[in-house]
This record gives C-alpha cells, sequence and structure tokens, in this order.
C-alpha cells in the first residue's frame, strides 16, 4: 500500500498595498460631542481645543480629560440619595 501524499499548501493570498496618504479621503469632522452631562461635555470640548497646541501640552490635556472621565465613572457606583 502506498502512502498519499498530502496536498500542498494554498498559496497564501496576497494584499493589494495600502493606498497613499494623498489618495485617502479627508477626514469626517464630528464636530462637538455632547452627552448631556456638563462635566463630560467640558472635558470632551478640551480635546477639540488641541489643534494648534503644542504637542508638549497635549499629554496635560489628556490627563485632564481622562481624570474627568474616571471621577463620572466612579461616581455611577456611588448611592445616591433617595435610592
Amino acid at each position: 500500500m502506498r502512502a498519499v501524499p498530502a496536498p500542498a499548501p494554498a498559496a497564501p493570498r496576497l494584499l493589494p498595498p495600502p493606498p497613499a496618504a494623498s489618495e485617502l479621503p479627508p477626514q469626517a469632522s464630528l464636530g462637538p460631542v455632547e452627552t448631556g452631562h456638563g462635566p463630560v461635555d467640558a472635558a470632551l470640548a478640551r480635546l477639540g481645543e488641541l489643534d494648534g497646541v503644542p504637542v508638549e501640552a497635549h499629554a496635560e490635556v489628556y490627563e485632564g480629560v481622562h481624570q474627568v472621565l474616571r471621577d463620572t465613572l466612579k461616581g455611577l457606583d456611588e448611592p445616591r440619595p433617595n435610592q
């Protein structure tokens, strides 16, 4: 009895190269995002103010926004009066 050879593996599919940056559509601007929660909306608005700000200053803004979002989420776990 002869051994039957295993089928050859399929050739890998080659993906087309990604488009050049000049071929990409412009990024859509969603405008300001409003959640209905004042502190969160104010924090998110700060992100929109980063254009034109030196990159070195971005971390401070991100950290401030992150802190507001963390505090807001933490507040959801705290019991509310009359509940």
